[in-house]
């Protein structure tokens, strides 16, 4: 999840109503915060305790380490995450279930383009991309059955390949135009809050989409060379 250049810091940890699109969550959210049950509440943080799942945090970081990749703004590289993990992870974790933990920012890291320019990368910690790592294992199975047969980015066992497959196919069979599109700085520009709404639809989990909106808003650091 890439970045914005502002942080909500959201501390409060009781189970807030489902989020809407506009503004904000006012009075009216926390009337209906105060009225869950304790019954509504445990079911609703169910999807959490999943991601909080040691099978599932172990896969989460196994593939952390797969994929390598430089170090966030905490300076922690693959070769230290075993033993920072074992020294804060009890906290992290308890403040996953509460409701309560906060992402660092992202660290901006400005790459060029062989056609001039720079690409501007959001490189997270190892920790904060373990969590995102586990987030998507529990939530990606609960979204992939309404994706188009036509979709190939980002998909679990799809690839650019398939798609020029799926592209020549279309085109023997007498199809004339076939449509390549890149939406440019997507997760830069989308509307934070009409995301969350079209993610509350499947998702009764408050402090799952707390935590989503946080790594939206986490922020981003440059460091001067």
């Amino acid at each position: 999840m890439k970045a914005e250049d502002s942080r909500q810091a959201n501390t409060r940890t009781e189970e807030p109503a489902r989020i809407a699109g506009g503004a904000g969550l006012g009075a009216e959210a926390d009337v209906t915060t105060r009225l869950r049950t304790k019954a509504e509440l445990e079911q609703a943080s169910k999807l959490m305790d999943a991601v909080c799942e040691r099978g599932n945090l172990k896969l989460a970081y196994q593939r952390v380490l797969e994929n390598k990749g430089a170090a966030g703004v905490d300076g922690i590289g693959i070769a230290e995450l075993k033993d920072h993990l074992k020294q804060h992870w009890p906290t992290i974790k308890a403040k996953l279930l509460a409701g309560s933990y906060i992402p660092s920012p992202v660290r901006r890291v400005d790459i060029p383009k062989p056609q001039g320019g720079v690409r501007t990368l959001g490189i997270p910690t190892l920790t904060d991309r373990m969590i995102q790592q586990a987030l998507h294992q529990v939530l990606s199975p609960i979204f992939e059955a309404d994706f188009s047969e036509s979709s190939y980015g980002f998909r679990p066992g799809r690839n650019a390949h398939q798609a020029v497959k799926a592209a020549k196919q279309y085109v023997a069979e007498g199809r004339r135009i076939v449509v390549d599109m890149d939406l440019e700085k997507l997760f830069d520009r989308v509307n934070h809050d009409l995301l969350l709404e079209k993610l509350s639809k499947k998702i009764d989990d408050g402090q799952v989409l707390r935590l989503i909106r946080r790594y939206l808003e986490a922020g981003i650091r440059t460091f001067s060379p």
